[in-house]
């Protein structure tokens, strides 16, 4: 049967304050806000509240109040929301807790110069992948994935590749609860389709994202392990089809291994 499901509302993987009686609901409508502007390249008021199925009147409240912390900002020519600088100084704090994108810059740099194509990392975050840096090609039609982007998991080579290193409880629930949406003809929206492919993944050691997100792209991806063997992070080589051909997949998907393999013995030894 298949999960392809398209829900409608609030961001999934997060509890309202209905839900749990320790939540502030202002709070928790104000990160959804949030999460919703950082998802996009600008949105306007009413393109947000529709997305939230919230009253206009009442995101602006929001908004407002956001924006009076630095946390958004509004384009007054377009009327269209982003992110603000307070957001940008709240999530480096997390990049410099973890360390990994630090370490990970030389290695994506040197695998985008072996390869030609655009190198990605990126880690599991809710029903997603959250990239966190990218070292991008020369080539004029390249994949852009910004730091912060959220990628499906399903239809993404890291997150296919978290996704088959997770414990067999962790996958089976987060597939239970996942939306197994379709981008194109080759995404994966069948469960017994995307355990298969899980299951090969782990065989080889690399994940295959075949024009499963968009047309005429292919990604690569390897998972980075830590000292408890789990896997943390994955990095990745996305391209065009026309330049990430069948005959290049093994050659490049080696690089992307070796690449994993290097940052998994970095956080071992960090331990």
């Amino acid at each position: 049967m298949s999960s392809e499901i398209r829900k409608r509302g609030r961001p999934k993987g997060r509890s309202t304050a209905s839900e749990d009686s320790g939540g502030v609901r202002a709070l928790d409508r104000a990160l959804d806000v949030l999460d919703i502007i950082a998802g996009a390249n600008g949105l306007t008021l009413s393109e947000i509240a529709q997305r939230l199925e919230q009253a206009p009147s009442t995101v602006h409240r929001v908004l407002v109040t956001l924006a009076a912390r630095g946390m958004t900002e509004t384009d007054g020519q377009s009327q269209a929301w982003h992110v603000g600088p307070t957001a940008f100084r709240l999530g480096s704090a997390f990049m410099r807790r973890s360390g990994l994108v630090e370490r990970a810059r030389p290695v994506l740099r040197q695998l985008m110069e072996v390869t030609g194509e655009t190198a990605n990392l990126g880690i599991l975050n809710g029903d997603a992948v959250l990239f966190l840096s990218q070292a991008e090609t020369h080539e004029t039609i390249r994949a852009f994935f910004p730091p912060g982007t959220r990628s499906p998991l399903h239809a993404s080579g890291i997150g296919k590749a978290l996704l088959a290193h997770l414990r067999p409880d962790e996958l089976r629930l987060l597939i239970r609860d996942m939306t197994l949406e379709r981008f194109t003809d080759t995404t994966l929206c069948d469960v017994a389709a995307l355990q298969k492919d899980l299951a090969r993944i782990r065989e080889r050691g690399y994940s295959l994202d075949n024009e499963e997100r968009t047309p005429g792209m292919r990604c690569i991806a390897a998972p980075i392990f830590d000292a408890t063997g789990e896997a943390a992070a994955g990095i990745s080589v996305s391209g065009p089809l026309h330049r990430m051909k069948d005959d290049r997949i093994e050659k490049i998907s080696r690089a992307v291994v070796a690449a994993g393999g290097e940052l998994s013995l970095g956080m071992t030894s960090r331990q």
